[in-house]
């Protein structure tokens, strides 16, 4: 057990370190995540610190005890200190413990935050909220059983939109047709257009990940349709002419997303895709800069300009 907790620690503290962001090789999905990026010098001290929480964890402390390490408690943001002496001293409070968690999470480290959130399940198996965010933070933690074992729970105690249309997601993103069932019950319950748009976008992303070109293009319209405004949708239409090689109608999604939302900097940079595979080098270089200038953390983007020799 020790040699595995150790791999996984390697594996997620490589992935930090390097800045590795998997966003848009996943693609968007419905639920927007905030993502933090840190300097050279920040990503080593998280390394630092990652690494003596899951020793500790590894040989089987408690995320209390980890106070007692004092090179890694003083690396930690003080708003994290702070809540794990909360948590040492009342060890009972899910609301202390629940911060700790998102706190965790929030910092990059899913992982240790998902422990947080197995003790809080533990002591109160049928809090439906506490399910639902150990789903969120399962997701961010890359355990895609573990997050659908936890909507599932959740659901269990109450049915609600939000969950469903949670566990629909990763259902679509795994192939798994169970997606449009879950999408289907959900309209049904008329809860408005923003609902629907949600059904349509997720029932939209398992038809591309199945390889049914023409059904996910119906139901990313269909999500715009109820809301023009959803961006991912845009993405995800675009994706499916780039994955085809129709680059140029592909451009012309992502060209009119710029439209609707000229901050988009996904919007730029699916430009760029475009002309670099239509071997457009300017158009490309200026699309992948303008995507860095609204978001400067846009690895891909970088990695772009790199293969056109413009950086």
């Amino acid at each position: 057990m020790p040699a595995l907790c150790l791999l996984n620690f390697i594996i997620v503290i490589f992935c930090k370190i390097s800045g590795y962001n998997n966003a848009l090789c996943n693609k968007k999905v419905i639920k927007q995540k905030p993502a933090l990026y840190f300097c050279n010098m920040k990503r080593w001290i998280l390394a630092t610190l990652a690494f003596g929480i899951i020793l500790a964890a590894c040989n089987g402390n408690s995320a209390e005890d980890i106070h007692k390490h004092d090179v890694y408690y003083m690396a930690m943001p003080k708003g994290v200190v702070d809540l794990y002496k909360a948590v040492k001293e009342n060890p009972d409070s899910i609301n202390f413990r629940l911060q700790l968690a998102f706190a965790l999470d929030s910092i990059g480290m899913p992982a240790v935050a998902l422990k947080q959130m197995d003790t809080l399940v533990t002591k109160d198996t049928s809090n439906y909220k506490l399910w639902l965010n150990r789903g969120a933070i399962a997701e961010d933690a890359k355990d895609t059983v573990a997050a659908m074992e936890s909507y599932a729970r959740a659901l269990h105690i109450y049915e609600s939109p939000d969950g469903l249309l949670d566990l629909a997601n990763l259902y679509a993103e795994t192939k798994n047709p169970r997606a449009l069932l879950i999408c289907s019950r959900v309209t049904s319950m008329a809860l408005g257009k923003e609902y629907d748009a949600h059904s349509a976008f997720i029932a939209g992303i398992y038809y591309a990940r199945t390889g049914k070109r023409n059904e996910a293009l119906q139901k990313f319209d269909e999500c715009i349709a109820g809301n023009y405004t959803y961006m991912e949708a845009y993405i995800e239409k675009g994706m499916v002419y780039f994955d085809n090689r129709q680059y140029a109608d592909a451009l012309k999604v992502f060209n009119f997303a710029a439209t609707i939302n000229n901050l988009y900097a996904d919007a730029y940079y699916y430009q760029a895709r475009c002309y670099e595979m239509m071997n457009n080098k300017d158009s490309a270089i200026i699309r992948f800069k303008q995507s860095l200038g609204l978001d400067k953390n846009l690895q891909e983007a970088h990695n772009g300009l790199k293969r056109l020799g413009a950086e």
